[in-house]
């Protein structure tokens, strides 16, 4: 049995949501993650099964990684089909905001998703939520939003809703945000629900070698250069860092999700305890950084890269070029000096 956590107001008002809403949108940050998608589709289905009419629409492209989840084909994208995507946010009655805590994660459709009419719910784990919901159920505690979704469907009463592919959207979530249960998952509650999921049908093996277990050849190419070639290591502060700029990405012909898993990889070297990660993209610089034991990189995404996250998984966006990012970075280093 799992213990009820969340505020029985709050689980009051999403079931409110849920019952009221006729025609939903869901959505998630930008470059979504295992635990964005896997929610956002959860949730979806949830809906549908209710008879509500939802749709998914992510900022950018969700990664090839999650296609085998269902409906993941009628996922839209903001980025390719912006038109569609303002018209049906306009629509909607209800909008669920899954796995971001501030309208800056959505990049392009922040102005459409922050002059919404609809009625808007939060659900999510990371810390410093904005208030720009109705309803906020925000549980930085929480290994992942899908957890935390698993959570409040069971506390409100509704077991029943999770279908098989419900379960494996939200499975897909809490394995690949703790890397495969490797970190950020040292509770025994998070495998009491794992065990409801598989009870419930999920092919646990299944989904981790159709993620974390399948690699095109172009990504291990370009994830072994990134090592090879562009990570630099700095024993003073037991820290490394990688970086992949534009030309970088286009070599290695970069798909959403090819880099996924590589700011954990540093930290396979017993000197490194503080990895970070810089993606180029088109307008902005992508940061993941991840940690070892009680070093908090969540607390420098926030401060340097208009970021967050957990203490030892978090990551940002950095507007700006990426030699004024390496520049940020560096100033982490001063920093410490003072400090």
């Amino acid at each position: 049995m799992i213990e009820n956590t969340i505020d029985p107001v709050l689980i009051d008002g999403f079931k409110k949501a849920v019952e009221n809403c006729k025609k939903a949108v869901v959505t998630c940050h930008i470059s979504p993650d295992g635990d964005a998608i896997g929610s956002n589709l959860a949730l979806a289905l949830l809906l549908q099964n209710l008879g509500k009419e939802a749709t998914v629409i992510t900022p950018d492209d969700a990664p090839e990684d999650m296609a085998f989840l269902s409906g993941y084909d009628s996922i839209i994208s903001y980025k390719q089909r912006p038109e569609d995507a303002d018209r049906i946010i306009n629509e909607a009655d209800t909008i669920f905001c899954l796995d971001f805590n501030g309208i800056k994660r959505v990049g392009a459709m922040g102005d459409t998703l922050r002059n919404a009419k609809a009625y808007k719910v939060m659900v999510d784990h990371h810390l410093y939520p904005e208030d720009f919901c109705n309803i906020v159920i925000s549980m930085p505690v929480m290994t992942s939003t899908c957890e935390l979704l698993y959570r409040i469907i069971m506390q409100s009463g509704h077991s029943e809703l999770i279908t098989l592919p419900v379960a494996e959207g939200i499975y897909t979530g809490m394995m690949t945000d703790t890397g495969n249960f490797s970190y950020n998952s040292n509770k025994a509650s998070l495998y009491t629900i794992v065990a409801d999921l598989v009870e419930r049908g999920v092919n646990k093996d299944r989904i981790h070698k159709l993620t974390i277990g399948t690699s095109p050849e172009n990504r291990l190419r370009l994830n072994g250069y990134a090592l090879a070639e562009k990570m630099t290591l700095y024993p003073e502060h037991k820290a490394s860092l990688i970086i992949l700029t534009k030309e970088d990405l286009d070599r290695f012909n970069y798909q959403v999700g090819d880099t996924e898993a590589l700011a954990n990889m540093p930290l396979a070297i017993p000197t490194v305890i503080w990895s970070t990660f810089m993606r180029q993209e088109k307008n902005y610089v992508k940061i993941s950084m991840r940690s070892e034991g009680d070093f908090a990189v969540n607390i420098l995404c926030t401060k340097y890269f208009n970021g967050g996250g957990h203490a030892n998984a978090a990551g940002g966006e950095f507007k700006g070029t990426m030699e004024e990012a390496i520049k940020t970075y560096f100033q982490i280093f001063e920093d410490f000096k003072q400090q």
